[in-house]
């Protein structure tokens, strides 16, 4: 790669001139934004979120500046890519917190957290995950899927989107859609 670029002629590797060869066709200059900027992203991530959803938050500031960089209009990267990874930190915050309370409104944070003290609460805990399982069944099956993974076999967005072969922003509406539709069996019941 090194001599790649000295072969381009290139001697100083900058942030423009990271973004022109990747623009160019360099994947080897997008490994280098990335290693250059890894922390810097974690170091914001963090400070909205948690260590645990950390990567999966990286991950798709990663893929959203591997998709914007032919946009860029060259001004400041570190800026833009501390924006990016600041709205992707707070939209994640804010479908956990909306998640948070979609699950705590129809007790299906019961499928996750499996410790329980008491044993009155360990029998209607169990009643809950089991009405919660049967309705998951009755889900029209894209949807059966991604729930299953995502709150029972504890998969990623990521992990998700490479089993299924679609898209991770697929794999986040089929999510939102299935949380809706097991929301409102979970009232009807």
């Amino acid at each position: 790669m090194k001599k790649e670029r000295e072969r381009r002629g290139v001697k100083v590797w900058n942030d423009e001139n990271w973004v022109q060869a990747f623009l160019a066709g360099d994947q080897d200059a997008f490994e280098l934004i990335i290693q250059h900027y890894q922390a810097y992203v974690f170091a914001i991530i963090l400070s909205f979120v948690d260590e645990n959803d950390a990567p999966d938050i990286a991950q798709e500031v990663f893929l959203q500046l591997y998709r914007s960089l032919p946009q860029y209009k060259p001004d400041n990267l570190k800026a833009w890519i501390g924006k990016i990874t600041t709205h992707k930190a707070i939209d994640w915050k804010r479908g956990h917190a909306r998640l948070g309370q979609e699950l705590t409104d129809m007790d299906f944070s019961l499928v996750k957290d499996r410790t329980v003290q008491m044993p009155d609460d360990l029998i209607i805990n169990s009643e809950n995950r089991q009405q919660v399982q049967n309705i998951c069944m009755n889900l029209p099956p894209r949807y059966g899927r991604i729930i299953t993974k995502y709150y029972y076999e504890n998969k990623s967005y990521q992990q998700i989107a490479r089993e299924e072969g679609i898209n991770v922003r697929t794999v986040e509406s089929r999510l939102y859609r299935a949380r809706n539709l097991i929301r409102q069996k979970w009232k009807e019941e």
